[in-house]
């Protein structure tokens, strides 16, 4: 999954030692730029990747990203975890195109005795003055 949107604050560093070893993650909040704006709050474990990412606040970013929810003690919670982040050029973080003004209709043009062009010609009538369908009705 991915979203867009502005950094807009982060938590400190979190490190410890597992099994596997040491490791270090961060969380960021990014909101998004829709007409009623939604935040996400999402991590980046690992050392390597922060470096990587490089993430500063005030940056418009694509962050692409995993759900999991794990159960504790009988409650859940979601996790939402960066593999990647994008730095986004801000003058296109609104790349949706925007809809044009409609022209306003010239003014009426002098009558020039030419009747108006219909969108369809009209239907040809019999020449016995009945319908040219075979409708029943």
């Amino acid at each position: 999954m991915e979203l867009q949107g502005k950094v807009i604050a982060e938590t400190p560093e979190r490190s410890g030692t597992s099994a596997r070893g040491d490791w270090k993650a961060k969380d960021y909040v990014i909101e998004t730029h829709e007409t009623y704006p939604k935040k996400m709050v999402f991590s980046v474990f690992g050392e390597e990747r922060l470096q990587r990412f490089n993430i500063q606040i005030g940056q418009e970013v694509l962050v692409l990203f995993d759900i999991d929810a794990r159960e504790s003690n009988g409650r859940w919670f979601n996790s939402i975890r960066a593999y990647d982040v994008r730095q986004v050029d801000p003058a296109q973080y609104g790349a949706a195109p925007v809809a044009q003004p409609v022209q306003a209709a010239p003014a009426a043009a002098p009558a020039t005795g030419v009747a108006e062009q219909a969108p369809f010609p009209p239907a040809p009538e019999a020449a016995d003055g009945g319908s040219t369908d075979d409708l029943p009705f």
